[in-house]
């Protein structure tokens, strides 16, 4: 067994580093909303929901990069020994992440819209209210942004655990292509 995939069944450099950064900011901006969201409101916890929805915009303009990159350099085949089912697993898994990565940072951008909370990306960039204030909506909007992000949790885990399956017990190449 080889200790790397050849390169051409490997995903591209740009894609790679996507992939992780993406990954690394989304366990990030996961960890700061799981803290801050019990948190009494004093200067630090304000700071920490700014972090998160940096957090947020950062993955959104990076998913956009990824996604335009995909479709431009087409991702690697997956072995030829994987069964059909799990390519269409595969598929369905890697499309439903594609949209969480833009439906996550939009629900947020909603919810604080709609709760009357503004957006300076990085603390320099006013990101523009999507709604106007309507805390009811900012509610409902805050439930969506929780079901989502559950959501992510466990097709993350999936994803995840589908890469290890491939590495440890099927020892094929499908991990050592990203």
């Amino acid at each position: 067994m080889s200790s790397a995939a050849p390169a051409a069944s490997r995903y591209s450099l740009p894609a790679q580093v996507a992939h992780w950064l993406i990954a690394l900011l989304m366990l990030a901006g996961y960890t700061l909303g799981f803290i801050m969201v019990d948190l009494k409101i004093s200067p630090t916890t304000l700071k920490l929901f700014a972090y998160h929805k940096w957090i947020g915009v950062t993955v959104f303009l990076l998913a956009v990069l990824r996604l335009a990159w995909r479709l431009a350099v087409p991702p690697p085949p997956l072995p030829e020994g994987v069964p059909m089912w799990q390519r269409r697993a595969s598929a369905i898994t890697h499309h439903l992440l594609y949209l969480l990565m833009f439906a996550l940072p939009l629900s947020g951008w909603l919810m604080s819209s709609a709760k009357g909370f503004s957006t300076v990306y990085l603390g320099v960039l006013p990101i523009p209210d999507l709604l106007a204030k309507q805390p009811a909506l900012g509610a409902a909007l805050e439930a969506v942004h929780e079901a989502l992000t559950w959501l992510l949790v466990l097709l993350v885990a999936t994803h995840v655990g589908a890469a290890l399956k491939h590495h440890f017990i099927d020892r094929d190449e499908v991990l050592r292509r990203m």
